[in-house]
This record gives structure tokens, C-alpha cells and sequence, in this order.
């Protein structure tokens, strides 16, 4: 649970993130793109990791 709900909240940041620095800054920056890079792909680790211990 906590691994699939950690990757959430930093995508959810990351996203936001980028929605402030394009707004204020006029340009996305490479923080919050990592951000949501990693989250997502700490997820999807995660959810192949949980699919290949259930078998």
C-alpha cells in the first residue's frame, strides 16, 4: 500500500510543481519533470514487483 501511494503523492507534487513554475516562471524546469519520472516509474516497478509476488 505505501508503495503505490508514496509514488502518488510525488507525481501529485511534481505535477503541481511544474503547474507553479510555469505560471510564475514561463517555463516547466527539470525538478518537477524528474519528479514525475521517478514517480511514475516507482509505481510501475512497484505494481510489476506486487504482480510477480502474487503468482
Amino acid at each position: 500500500m505505501l508503495h503505490k501511494l508514496v509514488p502518488g503523492i510525488f507525481v501529485v507534487l511534481g505535477i503541481s510543481l511544474m503547474i507553479y513554475m510555469i505560471i510564475f516562471e514561463d517555463e516547466p524546469g527539470g525538478i518537477p519533470i524528474l519528479m514525475i519520472l521517478f514517480g511514475a516509474g516507482w509505481y510501475l516497478v512497484s505494481r510489476i514487483r506486487s504482480k510477480s509476488n502474487n503468482k
